[in-house]
């Protein structure tokens, strides 16, 4: 494969002051052309429901494509053989690909997030195995704040096609609780002593209703599961709010959380 050099020297020979005059001409008809395709292109893609970044990165992706035409065309028509060169780009644009395939690959991810909306600035999702509220959305990465207090950077590559949970989008979100009884209790008893203790407890939306139910029968107790909505932004509070409330409800009734318990019968042989 030739060098550098050698391939830039075989493309620029020598070329004529004609040459030259066609080379300003074509110039200045590829850059009026570039200019009008790109208001066309702006406009069109402001009929569409795409983000002004987005819209902005399309641009900027079609501008950098229209102008390395224009380059293309203009040292065509200065008589420079243009194959060798068109090589040398072939090679260099496809070591460029291998080399950035990671940030070429968040750029595609972050322009999907960017089209199709699955969150925005402030919503808490789940994606990934990280939990937290969107901080920042770039074209490479997106910023969450976990409820522990710490950042989490999750690549848009791995985003894009990852399972993400919105709990911002319907403005609330359920609590799911679940209390253990004794057997000895009475099932109505229980219920009302979760009623009292979700009565208690502020924050709570009465649409959807709350429920409470019998759901399972452990091997130490009764298991009963509390559901109940509230705001997003009160889900962290009203669920422990709602636990103290439970435990002070169920002293009231006399109703016993029951512990892990085994029985264990000894048998003794001659």
């Amino acid at each position: 494969m030739p060098d550098v050099s050698t391939v830039v020297n075989r493309a620029l020979g020598h070329f004529t002051m004609e040459d030259l005059i066609s080379a300003v001409i074509m110039l200045a008809v590829c850059l009026l052309a570039v200019k009008l395709l790109l208001k066309i292109l702006d406009r069109l893609l402001g009929r569409t429901k795409l983000e002004d970044r987005v819209r902005r990165y399309v641009l900027l992706g079609l501008k950098a494509v229209l102008y390395t035409l224009t380059v293309v065309f203009t040292a065509g028509a200065m008589g420079i053989d243009m194959s060798s060169l068109v090589a040398l780009l072939s090679v260099c644009s496809l070591g460029v690909t291998l080399a950035a395939e990671d940030v070429l690959g968040n750029m595609a991810g972050g322009l999907v997030i960017f089209s199709s909306h699955p969150f925005a600035l402030g919503d808490f999702i789940e994606a990934d195995g990280a939990m937290g509220t969107v901080e920042l959305i770039t074209l490479n990465h997106t910023r969450i704040l976990t409820p522990d207090g710490y950042t989490a950077l999750l690549p848009n590559k791995e985003l894009a096609s990852a399972k993400v949970i919105n709990y911002t989008t319907l403005g609330r979100r359920r609590i799911t609780w679940k209390m253990s009884a004794s057997y000895d209790a009475p099932t109505q008893s229980v219920k009302d002593a979760c009623w009292e203790a979700l009565r208690e407890t502020p924050n709570i939306l009465e649409d959807p209703e709350p429920t409470v139910f019998l759901t399972k029968f452990a091997d130490s107790g009764i298991e009963y599961t509390i559901y109940c909505w509230t705001k997003t932004d009160d889900w962290w509070a009203t669920q422990f709010i709602l636990s103290e409330n439970l435990r002070k409800s169920f002293d009231r009734h006399n109703v016993q959380i029951p512990y892990n318990k085994l029985d264990v019968q000894i048998i003794d042989h001659p």
